[in-house]
């Protein structure tokens, strides 16, 4: 295993939730980190939370724009390793109800994005590091009815790291996949989301919902593993098996 002190890692989706944890769990490696998304408010207030000094960095930037993926690659220079968690709440509709301009987003914010990012990062990637990206586990468990669309996006990343971790070799090229997660982005459910958690917890293998910080240790273990490419690991409590 590698040691990440003094790596510069790359976090796409930095300023919250999963993102955020992996920020966390890489300053407690020893790394330099650039974390970066589209507010720049949220990306202020999470470079405070990070309390890392200078070997915290923030950039603004929209992972949907090439220019600004552009901008981002260039003024980072030479990095270590990429992460992306980035992504949005996904489409939900039956397929004969899809809402074609909402669900072209949804492809431009995840696998589009993904692609741009891939496409700069080669440029100051140095040799030995590691791309990781996040799919989940609708691809496993697609909600019906609502989750073709999602399905076939979250599905792609495993097939996209894997023609990626050849084509970029050595680099090693991965992806996480991340069941529920107890971050930010389910407070939308307000007073219902304690009880949801609850009865999906005691239906889980793991009998947890994992945390930020849980699945945050799937990317720092696959940026360290030297030998470890091509492969998507599931942190999901054991979700894809019920």
């Amino acid at each position: 295993m590698e040691t990440l002190v003094n790596q510069t890692i790359i976090i796409v989706g930095g300023s919250s939730g999963i993102g955020l944890g992996i920020a966390r769990a890489a300053l407690d490696s020893g790394a330099n980190i650039v974390i970066t998304a589209r507010s720049a408010d949220k990306l202020q207030a999470a470079q405070r939370s990070l309390n890392g000094g200078d070997r915290v960095k923030a950039i603004a930037a929209d992972m949907t724009a090439e220019a600004d993926i552009a901008r981002l690659f260039e003024e980072v220079g030479a990095f270590d390793h990429l992460v992306s968690t980035a992504g949005t709440l996904p489409p939900g509709d039956p397929i004969g109800q899809t809402d074609m301009a909402g669900m072209r987003a949804f492809v431009d914010n995840k696998l589009i994005g993904a692609i741009i990012l891939a496409k700069y990062a080669v440029q100051g990637l140095r040799p030995g590091g590691s791309i990781t990206f996040t799919s989940g586990i609708n691809k496993d468990k697609p909600p019906v009815p609502g989750g073709s669309v999602v399905s076939a996006i979250a599905g792609s990343f495993s097939y996209f790291a894997r023609a990626l971790a050849l084509e970029l070799a050595p680099t090693r090229v991965n992806v996480v996949s991340p069941g529920w997660v107890d971050t930010p982005m389910w407070d939308i459910l307000g007073d219902a989301k304690a009880g949801y958690f609850a009865d999906m917890a005691a239906r889980l293998p793991a009998r947890k919902i994992p945390t930020a910080a849980d699945v945050a240790a799937a990317y720092i273990y696959l940026m360290q593993s030297n030998v470890t490419t091509g492969e998507t690991l599931r942190v999901d409590g054991g979700h894809n098996l019920i």
